[in-house]
């Protein structure tokens, strides 16, 4: 016979579960990412530093060399450890600063879409102008080029640039930071246990 104490049990155990695998889903969907955005700066990273440092095409923000150095390694670093379930909480941090840098001085400007969609809320200027633009590009390719061909892997679309994916994986990381890395799945869990066996300082940060 069910009773309130067994439906509160039942509750926390759903609650538990959910929360153990949103924060498996969270990290094992961010690292892909992170480790694709750190290799692409890491493989040019001349020029990385050059985009970082320059005020006229680029950044123009201060120590480039600095600035470039730890993007690169937070997001290498930050995917391995999301990977293992490493020190989520801790390298979670970074990663927030790091999109918090590219939403204010890569994507601001742009508004809030990545992709531009005059129907989509928060459309702005830019992106109200961006049909008839991608209109006038489909007919130059209809009339010049193989339009089937080009269009196989997917329609053409303008990217507007604006905060959306970089807001959105700064949401699913200030969620990490709540969560942890999660029950079982993650060194951080068995770290803690045996931390606690040990008698060790090391469960308040993990």
């Amino acid at each position: 016979m069910l009773t309130v104490n067994s439906l509160y049990q039942l509750h926390n155990s759903l609650i538990n579960s959910s929360s153990n695998l949103a924060s498996l889903a969270l990290r094992f969907y961010l690292a892909p990412i992170f480790w694709m955005a750190g290799m692409s700066k890491l493989n040019s990273f001349e020029s990385t530093v050059a985009w970082f440092g320059n005020s006229d095409w680029g950044l123009g923000l201060p120590f480039p060399f600095l600035m470039a150095s730890l993007a690169t390694a937070a997001e290498l670093i930050g995917a391995v450890l999301l990977t293992l379930g490493l020190l989520t909480r801790l390298i979670s941090i970074p990663l927030i600063i790091t999109m918090l840098v590219a939403i204010l001085s890569v994507h601001w400007d742009n508004g809030w879409q990545a992709i531009a969609d005059a129907n989509a809320p928060f459309a702005n200027a830019q992106v109200l102008a961006a049909p008839e633009k991608l209109e006038r590009a489909r007919d130059i390719l209809q009339a010049h080029g193989n339009y089937e061909w080009l269009t196989a892997s997917g329609k053409f679309v303008i990217l507007n640039n604006g905060i959306e994916f970089a807001a959105t994986y700064l949401i699913m990381l200030l969620a990490l930071v709540g969560l942890g890395g999660g029950k079982y799945h993650s060194l951080d869990y068995w770290l803690s246990r045996y931390s606690t066996r040990k008698c060790l300082p090391l469960k308040n940060i993990l």
